[in-house]
């Protein structure tokens, strides 16, 4: 499925050509802050549309994600890593695409606090 999303000021905008039938919350100190709720994709079927300029980026711990926000309003769009497989990725902050039902899907618990 095709979808698209923007950070609240509008100077960050995305798409991303994934099927969504699960998200995830995770519980480590960033995400449990934000409230984000994450979907995953391959890098490869994500397109940043405009805001490269507008993005920061935020890495803590190990330093191994990317956690992007927009510089303007601050919200937490997606993220950047290597899946275990090394496989590179994209973990997008479902609440901010545009027209989807975060209530509509089941949502996994992960641990993160732990790691």
């Amino acid at each position: 499925m095709h979808h698209t999303g923007s950070c609240h000021c509008g100077a960050v905008k995305f798409e991303v050509d994934t099927t969504i039938d699960r998200l995830l919350e995770c519980n480590c100190s960033i995400c449990r802050r934000k409230g984000h709720l994450l979907a995953f994709a391959p890098a490869s079927a994500f397109t940043l549309l405009q805001g490269e300029e507008a993005l920061s980026d935020y890495q803590f711990n190990k330093k191994v994600i990317h956690h992007r926000f927009c510089k303007t309003c601050g919200v937490g769009t997606f993220g950047q890593a290597k899946a275990p497989n090394g496989q590179e990725m994209v973990a997008i902050n479902v609440r901010c695409l545009d027209n989807f039902d975060v209530k509509a899907l089941p949502v996994d618990q992960y641990d993160g606090a732990s790691l």
